[in-house]
């Protein structure tokens, strides 16, 4: 395995970070600070190719290679995490699954769209009663046996994208009796009759990021928009996980470094007792933790993406990067804020909105308790 970087992927690298500094950077704290999602940078995102950078040209995408998601991911989460998670949920979580198990027309339909950034996605997984415990989804899918049609009824809870979305995958019981083998996926547009947004969630970080409840009362969605098979859905789901791990890491790994990057500088400029702080041990050692666990963290993120590339399993990979880059990320951001001292608890430095966003790494696309589950699972079944 050789990680390094080519130099088309470099070169990518550079566009994506001028791209966040030039037009997401200047707007990072009043999006943070207004809870605006700015759906003019969304849509640049779009007109750049980072919408639909891991799917073919056809499709709508950029035809870049997995990696090149990874890297968009940091960068852009370097700047503003809010803007990372908006793709994640939105390419990794949305478009994935239908790349993988839609058909050749729900491709055309949906993908298409939403690679280019004309339609944004959102997926539709916890409800009040099922967080770690997916499979114990209450939304429930009839078919109408007189329409064909699906009737959803059911609330999905936390979705990143949830009430700005065009289009939603959820997943649904379609058989209770069989219990996580009875459930399938569902695309769901907006507009849809008994599809509506609930409330926006007023969060601790994240804030230009969009997290909503969801309800469905008697909706009706053609027998076309089942994703894959019947009864599938639990099992799509798992695999929708995998790669989203593989992307929330990328995610942390960005705001670990964009904290870091600041807490050098300001460690360089910052004078204490006649010299900069960066000359004391104390601050040297906190910056060499840093660095290291970063690196680290970055060769897991790299290496599972590399085995999604080709096609091996990759569940375990996934679950060790995400565990151990968002909880780097944690204590990365926590020595940033002590770093910059009382500068760092206030909302001039931007270390401290970086500590925010990064909390919610550890929560996202499975707690690290279900990724020490997981991991464990994997390791033992050997």
């Amino acid at each position: 395995m050789n990680f390094a970087l080519t130099e088309e992927q470099r070169m990518f690298r550079r566009m994506v970070r001028e791209f966040a500094e030039n037009e997401i950077g200047p707007r990072a704290e009043q999006i943070d600070a207004s809870d605006e999602f700015p759906l003019d940078i969304f849509h640049r995102m779009g007109q750049v190719g980072l919408l639909g950078l891991p799917f073919p040209p056809e499709y709508g995408g950029s035809g870049a290679d997995y990696h090149s998601m990874v890297i968009a991911l940091e960068e852009l989460a370097r700047v503003s995490g809010s803007m990372a998670i908006t793709l994640d949920a939105h390419a990794s979580l949305c478009c994935e699954p239908i790349y993988r198990f839609g058909t050749e027309e729900q491709r055309k339909k949906f993908l298409v769209p939403l690679a280019r950034g004309e339609r944004i996605g959102a997926f539709g997984l916890t409800e009040p009663q099922a967080g770690s415990d997916a499979g114990a989804t209450q939304t429930r899918a009839e078919r109408d046996p007189q329409t064909n049609e699906w009737i959803l009824n059911g609330q999905k809870i936390f979705i990143t994208n949830g009430s700005i979305a065009d289009v939603v995958v959820i997943t649904a019981k379609t058989d209770p009796g069989k219990g996580t083998r009875g459930i399938s996926s569902f695309i769901v547009e907006q507009g849809t009759p008994g599809f509506r947004p609930g409330r926006d969630e007023k969060k601790m970080g994240l804030k230009g990021s969009v997290t909503s409840e969801l309800f469905f009362d008697d909706c009706r969605i053609p027998a076309d928009n089942l994703l894959g098979e019947e009864n599938q859905g639990f099992k799509q789901f798992l695999v929708t996980l995998d790669a989203g791990r593989i992307a929330i890491a990328a995610m942390a790994v960005g705001l670990a470094q964009g904290a870091y990057e600041k807490s050098v500088d300001y460690a360089k400029s910052r004078e204490q007792f006649s010299q900069p702080i960066a000359n004391f041990q104390a601050i040297r050692w906190m910056i060499a933790d840093m660095a290291t666990e970063i690196d680290a963290a970055r060769m897991m993120v790299h290496r599972a993406a590399w085995l999604k590339e080709q096609g091996e399993q990759f569940t375990k990979e996934a679950s060790m990067a995400k565990l151990f880059a968002t909880e780097m990320s944690e204590r990365v951001c926590r020595k940033a804020i002590q770093i910059h001292g009382g500068y760092g608890y206030v909302r001039e430095y931007e270390v401290e909105r970086m500590y925010r966003d990064q909390r919610l790494c550890a929560i996202g696309e499975g707690t690290n308790e279900i990724q020490r589950l997981v991991i464990s699972r994997e390791v033992l079944s050997r």
